[in-house]
């Protein structure tokens, strides 16, 4: 039973266990295309914590990956980088730092997640086995890459062990050989750039892995190969199914939740919360927290204050699977408006995909965007893919923002069109019959990089 204690180090924690399941190499194989939870799913929970590992095996994961590092005193941790600063914010090397010393540290995602987000311990690895070696299927990495032997024979101290774990490690490491004379499956993965090596490695390995910036033609040939490939890191559903469309056998997500359905979760926003909900993302993953708005539980809202012409997916409310919906939200400027009275924040729609969409700058993906301007005009444009700008569909003039009130709007997709609409003053309106775009997506916008903050709040569907 999963959370039973186990072979392995000495344990300091109290988990709680998973829902009951039981998922083996086999069965996870059998059920292809499968999601594994990339970090622990670290869109969700602080990455490579007992909550993230146990968060994602309640939420479904058939699979979980793991990263380790050895400590001074030889404690096999789970973390994915070699010192702590990036994740707790205190810069230790985890090869010269005793367990006991890493042990006062806490992951601190709460930029990342939402300032609710717990603090949590970094986990030894014989916990996290402890928990879950014999109901999930565990892909584990030396991140070292020195600690091999400690870290085979810590997993073969596990009743069927070669049921559940597999080792992984950068294709071009050599630590393959090692873990294949012990009899596990092993993972060997490619960054883009290494693709060239694909004919010189893959026989070594029992699965192949390709990170999701391959093109087409480059996932094609490795998977044209044979073998199961698995990519990694998958955020947005766009690109969960275009990976699997080219027959990716498996998925490293980093939003598992969101990823393991196509509706919607939420029909309001859950800022009150003060976490982020599954689905919910800014426009840029790889460009660090910083451009993560700000969730704020007093007020209920999100604050996007980077400097930064940036969009936040509602993706947890989407997509509305709706032809006739409405969506309402409130809008400020907190602070100050900003200086110049042309630019303007407020909400794209109508996006058949989860691809980030962001006004005035060129994308992927067609639809309609609202703006609000510091005059109060509403503007309703339509983009079309790889389209900078817009056509203008529709112009209401309203009173002026004012710093600090609240402004309210409503967008409703109608049958015979769009209407759009301030709600907070004399019942300002306005509606363009243009029906091209029916997609459930959206997000909130900010158009503009000058360092004035807008916030949004009562984010609802209906």
């Amino acid at each position: 039973m999963a959370g039973c204690s186990g072979p392995g180090e000495d344990s300091d924690a109290n988990a709680e266990e998973p829902a009951a399941a039981t998922h083996t190499i086999e069965s996870m194989l059998a059920s292809a295309p499968f999601l594994i939870a990339h970090r622990g799913s670290w869109d969700n929970w602080p990455e490579h914590t007992m909550a993230a590992y146990l968060g994602a095996a309640e939420a479904g994961a058939v699979a979980i990956e793991i990263s380790v590092c050895a400590t001074s005193d030889g404690k096999l941790v789970c973390h994915h980088d070699l010192d702590s600063q990036r994740t707790t914010g205190r810069k230790l090397v985890i090869k010269d730092t005793t367990y006991a010393e890493l042990s006062e540290l806490r992951v601190d995602a709460r930029q990342w997640l939402g300032p609710n987000a717990p603090l949590e311990k970094i986990p030894l690895l014989s916990d996290v086995l402890n928990a879950l070696a014999d109901s999930h299927v565990l892909f584990i990495e030396d991140k070292q890459g020195t600690n091999t032997t400690e870290l085979l024979d810590l997993m073969d101290s596990y009743p069927n062990s070669r049921e559940h774990l597999i080792w992984k490690q950068p294709a071009v490491a050599g630590q393959v050989e090692a873990a294949t004379r012990r009899g596990y499956a092993t993972w060997g993965y490619f960054t883009r750039d290494q693709l060239d090596q694909v004919p010189s490695l893959h026989e070594k390995f029992t699965y192949l892995g390709v990170h999701h910036s391959a093109d087409d033609d480059e996932l094609a040939s490795v998977v044209n190969l044979g073998k199961p490939v698995i990519c990694w890191e998958v955020h947005t559903r766009e690109l969960r199914d275009r990976l699997l469309s080219l027959g990716v056998a498996g998925l490293m997500c980093a939003n598992l939740p969101y990823l393991a359905r196509d509706e919607s979760k939420e029909n309001a926003d859950r800022f009150a919360d003060g976490l982020r909900a599954a689905g919910d993302l800014p426009w840029t993953v790889g460009l660090g927290w910083a451009f993560q708005p700000q969730i704020k539980p007093d007020s209920a809202s999100l604050l996007m204050s980077e400097p930064a012409n940036s969009s936040y997916r509602m993706g947890s409310m989407a997509p509305v699977q709706r032809d006739v919906f409405s969506i309402a939200f409130e809008m400020r400027w907190p602070e100050t408006l900003p200086v110049d009275n042309s630019l303007h924040a407020g909400l794209a729609f109508g996006q058949d995909l989860d691809l980030p969409y962001r006004v005035l700058v060129p994308g992927d993906v067609g639809g309609y965007h609202l703006v609000i301007r510091p005059t109060g005009q509403m503007t309703l444009l339509l983009r079309h893919p790889g389209e900078a700008g817009g056509l203008r569909l529709g112009m209401v003039d309203t009173a002026a923002a004012v710093p600090g009130k609240w402004m309210s709007f409503r967008l409703d997709m109608a049958p015979d069109g769009i209407r759009y609409s301030r709600l907070d003053g004399e019942g300002w309106a306005g509606m363009s019959p243009d029906r091209r775009y029916r997609g459930g997506y959206f997000s909130l916008c900010r158009n503009y990089a000058e360092p004035t903050p807008v916030e949004f709040r009562a984010v609802k569907v209906s």
